[in-house]
């Protein structure tokens, strides 16, 4: 295991160039085996669990999902508030910044990079609720694709650019966050529902989000500096991706004929009902479409 480690490290440097040594020893980041072993056992899970769950009776996770949405809420207002604190402090050139050039407010933005990465590990619960509660149309190709993707990209991130240039995408989405989880936790508790309006709006600040990080990440292609200009045009390939597949489940979701096909049998609330954000919705095909529907349980 030591010997394919080190293969490993070698292919990446070669590949990649050399490691940020300011993360070295940091949990999860020496080693990209946890992080890939981690997604696959996300991806076992999305495949077998609604296969395990299909005989049996949904759970109902009330209480647990107000607390896991009150804890993801306030983590990414964390996150949100120590990054743009970050950015002043440090003086970030918005057009581009190197990884550094800021001296300690570098690495404040690399401790609080630290947290948004193992955040996506903790999102992957998210699906997992999905399973539990049996709302498999609602694990949909874009629900997977975001989830995996973020763990494994943001691993490379803080392995090789934790700060600089990468603050503004993870700035925006903990922004997002905080009004997605804090819709989340509040859709949770049955008397809150009739009052949540801005579900559409969440989705709508997701595309604004990709096309403003796209304009930030071109600027630092436009006008370069020490940033490495790989990172850059794999950020703006990624968020063309998300902006692909948003745009459309935006479109199945929203238009009136598509919303009038799904009105009778979609609720409107996430993390145990269908969301229409994040790509929760079943915009795609679902990846588990053979279980039979049941009765749910009055909760």
């Amino acid at each position: 295991m030591e010997h394919f480690d080190a293969s490993l490290s070698t292919y990446f440097k070669a590949l990649l160039g050399p490691r940020d040594t300011r993360v070295k020893g940091w949990f999860l980041l020496d080693n990209y085996i946890p992080t890939f072993i981690c997604s696959v056992i996300y991806l076992l899970i999305v495949w077998l669990g609604p296969k395990y769950m299909r005989n049996k009776q949904p759970f109902s996770c009330r209480g647990i999902l107000v607390v896991y949405n009150l804890g993801l809420t306030l983590l990414s207002l964390y996150m949100f508030c120590e990054l743009v604190t970050g950015v002043w402090e440090g003086k970030y050139n918005f057009f581009c910044q190197g990884t550094r050039t800021a001296g300690e407010s570098d690495m404040k933005i690399i401790r609080v990079l630290w947290w948004y990465y193992f955040s996506k590990l903790i999102e992957f619960m998210d699906t997992f609720f999905f399973i539990l509660r049996k709302n498999n149309h609602q694990i949909t190709v874009l629900h997977v694709y975001h989830h995996a993707s973020m763990l494994n990209i943001w691993w490379f991130v803080m392995n090789w650019v934790p700060c600089g240039h990468s603050y503004f995408g993870a700035t925006l989405n903990s922004f997002i966050h905080v009004l997605m989880y804090s819709y989340y936790g509040l859709s949770s508790v049955p008397s809150m529902r009739p009052y949540l309006w801005w579900k559409k709006y969440i989705t709508q600040g997701q595309l604004l989000q990709f096309v403003l990080t796209i304009i930030q990440t071109s600027c630092g292609v436009i006008w370069p500096c020490t940033f490495p200009l790989g990172w850059l045009y794999f950020q703006i390939g990624y968020m063309i991706s998300l902006i692909a597949l948003f745009t459309n489940f935006y479109i199945q979701t929203y238009n009136k004929k598509g919303a009038s096909r799904r009105k009778d049998h979609l609720k409107d609330h996430q993390n145990g009902s269908v969301a229409a954000v994040n790509g929760h919705t079943n915009s795609f095909s679902p990846l588990e479409n053979n279980v039979k529907p049941r009765k749910l349980r009055k909760d």
